[in-house]
C-alpha cells in the first residue's frame, strides 16, 4: 500500500559527494529539501582514495569553496597530510591535495546535513521516479512511500546498478558492501533517459601494522599548509605520512600469468572503465615495457589500522591479489583486510543536459556527479553544486546560473560533458582548460565569489574579508609597479645568488618580479616598504606581474569566445533544414542542441565551416 510521505521542493537522489553539495546549496537558498540515501552511515563516503583535491581537482575544491560550498571547509578540518602538486612548473597547474580521516569526513558532513536548516535526511531506496501531468515529480521508495518534488537532482554515484567483480566472483553490490540501487534504472529508462555502463574500481585496504616500512621512501606534507577554504582562517596541520614503493618483475609476471582471471580481461566486465585511472593489470598490460610501477601507501584516518594503497586497483582474484601484493618490497607480509574490486553501474549520457544540469527533456530534473559520467569526489561535488544551485533558483524563478569554460574549471567540466559527451568517465585535468593560466587555484575566490554572494551562498563575513582582499591586492599592485629600489650592493647580491643579472640604475619592483628567478620572498630584505598582508596576496599579485602578457593574451581570447558564446541558438531550429550544414553537423547539433555558437563550436564534428554557415544563417533570420 503506497502513502504519501511528503512534499518538497527539491528531492536529492544520493547523499554521496555531488547530493551533499546539491542538497545543502538547495536548502541553504531557502527551497525545502529532501536527501535520500540507501545508508545513512554511507553520507560522504570516500569508497576509494581517501584524499581530496589532486592535480586539477584541487582547482575544482577551491571553486567549490568560492561559490560557497562546503568541500573546502569539511576536507580542511579532516587532513592528515597536505601537499601542493606540481611545484616544479608553473602556477596554472599548481594544485592542492589532502589526506584526509575518511570517516571523520564523513561523520562531519552528515553532521552538517542533520543541522541544516529546510534539509530532511531520509534513508530509502528511490525505486521509482515519474513526472505527474502538473509538472511535479514522484518519487516512490521500496517502502511504498510516496514523495512529491518540484525538482529532483540525481546523484547515484556507482550504486545505480551497482555490481561488484572479484575475478570470477561477481554480485550485485554498491561501494564499500553497500545494498545498490537496484530498481531505479529500469524506471530511468522507461522514463526515456539514455544510460550507459561504465565501471571502476578500487585497490585493497591493508593492515599497517603488516607493513615493513623499514627501507620505503617517506612522504612528508608541505609546510606551511595552505586551506582548501576561505574560511578556514587557522590552516590545517600535517598529522601523518605517506610511503612510497613500486611493483618489479615478479608482480609483472604474477599479474600475466594470471591475465586470463581479470573480468577486464575475459569479457566479463560490459562497463568501460577510466582512461586516466587505470588498474594495476591494465597499467601492465598497456605498459609492458615499463620495469615498475609507483604507488603509496597512505593511512585511512588516524583511528584506524587500515592503510590504502594508492595506484594499485585491480579486480584480479583474491588469490592472485595476495600474491603480487606480496611480491611488492614493504608488502612482503602485508595482510589484506579489504579486496580490491571492480565496481560495475549506469549513468547517463551527459549530451542530454543543459548547462544548467537539467535535462533538456524533462523540465525539473537533473543530473549530478557519476550519474553524469564523471569520475572522481572533486568532479562530483561540482556538478552537484551546480545542480543544486540551479534547481533552487528555478523553483525561485530566478535565472540560472551558467559558469562558462572561461571564468571555472566547474564551467569546463560542465561544457566538456554536455558539449562533447563521454565514452568513459570524465576526470578533471589543467590540460581540458584553454584558459588555465587565468584559471589558477589562487584566484578562485576573484573568479567566483561575487557570483556565490549574488546567489545568497556567501555571508557577509566573508563578503567584507574578500572585498578586504581584493583592495589589499589593488594596493599591492600600485605600490610594486611604482616603487624603485635603487643599485645597492645588497640587491645585487640578490640578483647574482639567484643567477640573474645585477643593475645600475634604479628598478622598478615590478620588473624584478618579472624576472623568473626572483619572487617576493627573495626580495625582502630590499624592498623596505612591503606592507604586512596575508600570503595569498603576494602570491595573486606576483603571479599577475611575471605572466602579465600571457594574461593579456588570454583575455583576448576569452573575449572573443564570450561573443560566440553571446550569438544564442533557439532551441528548436531544425538543423536539417539549414542549406549549407553538413549531414555529421546536423547530426551532432540535433543530438547536443547546443544553447549558442559558441557551444556549437565545441561540438566534435562541427567544423569552422559549420559555424560560419551557423552565423550567416542567424544574422538572416535577425534581418528577417
Amino acid at each position: 500500500m503506497r502513502y504519501n510521505a511528503g512534499e518538497y521542493d527539491v528531492a536529492v537522489i544520493g547523499a554521496g559527494h555531488a547530493g551533499i553539495e546539491a542538497s545543502l546549496a538547495s536548502a541553504r537558498l531557502g527551497c525545502r529539501t529532501c536527501v535520500f540515501t540507501i545508508n545513512m552511515d554511507a553520507v560522504g563516503n570516500c569508497p576509494c582514495n581517501p584524499s581530496i583535491g589532486g592535480t586539477a581537482k584541487g582547482h575544482l575544491v577551491r571553486e567549490i569553496d568560492a561559490l560557497g560550498g562546503e568541500m573546502g571547509k569539511t576536507a580542511d578540518a579532516v587532513t592528515l597530510q597536505s601537499r601542493m602538486l606540481n611545484l616544479g612548473k608553473g602556477p596554472a597547474v599548481h594544485s592542492l591535495r589532502a589526506q584526509i580521516d575518511r570517516r571523520e569526513y564523513s561523520k562531519v558532513m552528515k553532521h552538517k546535513l542533520e543541522l541544516q536548516p529546510n534539509l530532511h535526511m531520509k534513508q530509502a531506496e528511490v525505486v521509482e521516479l515519474t513526472r505527474e501531468e502538473n509538472g511535479i515529480w514522484q518519487l516512490v521508495t521500496r517502502m511504498d512511500a510516496v514523495y512529491r518534488a518540484k525538482a529532483v537532482i540525481i546523484a547515484t554515484g556507482t550504486f545505480l546498478g551497482g555490481k561488484i567483480y572479484i575475478g570470477d566472483v561477481s554480485y550485485e553490490s554498491g561501494p564499500d558492501g553497500m545494498f545498490p540501487a537496484a530498481f531505479l534504472g529500469a524506471s530511468l529508462k522507461k522514463l526515456g533517459l539514455r544510460l550507459r555502463r561504465f565501471k571502476t574500481g578500487t585497490p585493497a585496504r591493508v593492515l599497517k601494522s603488516s607493513i615493513d616500512f623499514t627501507d620505503l621512501e617517506v612522504q612528508y606534507g608541505d609546510e606551511p599548509v595552505i586551506p582548501f577554504s576561505y574560511d578556514t582562517l587557522t590552516p590545517p596541520k600535517n598529522r601523518a605520512v605517506c610511503h612510497i614503493s613500486w611493483t618489479n618483475e615478479k608482480t609483472k609476471q604474477i599479474i600475466l600469468e594470471n591475465i586470463g582471471r581479470s573480468p577486464m580481461y575475459s569479457g566479463k566486465i560490459e562497463g568501460i572503465g577510466p582512461r586516466y585511472c587505470p588498474s594495476i593489470e591494465d597499467k601492465i598490460m598497456r605498459f609492458r615495457d615499463k620495469p615498475r610501477h609507483q604507488l603509496f601507501i597512505e593511512p585511512c584516518g588516524l583511528d584506524t589500522e587500515e592503510m590504502y594503497l594508492q595506484g594499485m586497483s585491480s579486480s584480479l582474484p583474491e588469490d592472485v591479489q595476495i600474491a603480487f601484493y606480496h611480491s611488492i618490497k614493504g608488502l612482503e607480509h602485508v595482510q589484506i583486510m579489504r579486496s580490491a574490486y571492480a565496481i560495475e553501474y549506469d549513468c547517463v549520457d551527459p549530451l542530454q543536459l543543459n548547462a544548467s544540469l537539467e535535462f533538456m527533456d524533462f523540465p525539473g530534473l537533473y543530473g549530478a556527479g557519476q550519474f553524469n559520467g564523471s569520475s572522481g569526489y572533486e568532479e562530483a561535488a561540482a556538478q552537484g553544486l551546480v545542480a543544486g544551485i540551479n534547481a533552487a533558483l528555478k523553483i525561485q524563478g530566478r535565472e540560472p546560473m551558467i559558469l562558462d569554460r572561461a571564468g571555472s574549471y566547474i564551467g569546463t567540466l560542465v561544457d566538456d560533458l554536455i558539449t562533447k559527451g563521454v565514452t568513459d568517465p570524465y576526470r578533471m585535468m589543467t590540460s581540458r582548460s584553454e584558459y588555465r593560466l587565468i584559471l589558477r587555484q589562487d584566484n578562485a575566490d576573484e573568479r567566483l565569489t561575487p557570483i556565490g554572494r549574488k546567489i545568497g551562498l556567501i555571508s557577509d563575513e566573508r563578503w567584507e574579508r574578500f572585498k578586504l582582499k581584493q583592495k589589499q591586492k589593488e594596493e599591492e599592485r600600485k605600490r610594486v609597479k611604482s616603487t624603485v629600489l635603487p643599485p645597492s650592493e645588497a640587491l645585487n647580491r640578490i640578483l647574482v645568488s639567484h643567477e640573474t643579472s645585477p643593475v645600475t640604475t634604479g628598478v622598478r619592483l615590478s620588473d624584478l618580479l618579472r624576472r623568473p628567478q626572483l619572487n617576493y620572498e627573495c626580495l625582502k630584505e630590499v624592498d623596505l616598504s612591503r606592507p604586512d598582508l596575508p600570503a595569498a596576496v603576494f602570491e595573486n599579485v606576483e603571479i599577475e606581474i611575471k605572466y602579465e602578457g600571457y594574461i593579456k593574451r588570454q583575455k583576448a581570447d576569452i573575449a572573443e569566445m564570450r561573443r560566440l558564446e553571446a550569438q544564442k541558438l533557439p532551441q528548436d531550429i531544425d538543423y536539417t533544414k539549414i542549406s549549407g550544414l553538413r549531414s555529421e553537423a546536423q547530426e551532432k547539433l540535433s543530438k547536443v542542441k547546443p544553447s549558442s555558437v559558441g557551444q556549437a563550436s565545441r561540438i566534435s564534428g562541427v567544423s569552422p565551416a559549420d559555424i560560419s554557415v551557423l552565423l550567416i544563417w542567424l544574422a538572416r533570420k535577425k534581418e528577417a
